[in-house]
């Protein structure tokens, strides 16, 4: 089992990798639609997001979270 460089998602069947190519080293959440990586500043509005909707966290603070998480990802090094 492959893990995100980009967001940590643990990636376990090919509808999880980008574009369902099980080579890629990121999920599908972190692709833009031609398959490519999303930019760090895309994945950051994009994480944040996700850190507001799922654990109810203000969007400062889930900016934050998200910029701590991404700090310890292999992609945003």
């Amino acid at each position: 089992m492959k893990i995100c460089i980009a967001c940590g998602m643990p990636m376990k069947e090919p509808a999880d990798f980008a574009m369902g190519d099980t080579e890629k080293d990121y999920c599908v959440h972190c692709s833009r639609p031609d398959g490519t990586m999303q930019s760090y500043d895309e994945k950051l509005d994009s994480f944040t997001a996700f850190i507001v909707r799922t654990q109810g966290l203000d969007k400062t603070a889930a900016n934050h979270a998200a910029k701590n998480m991404m700090a310890k990802l292999p992609a945003w090094k």
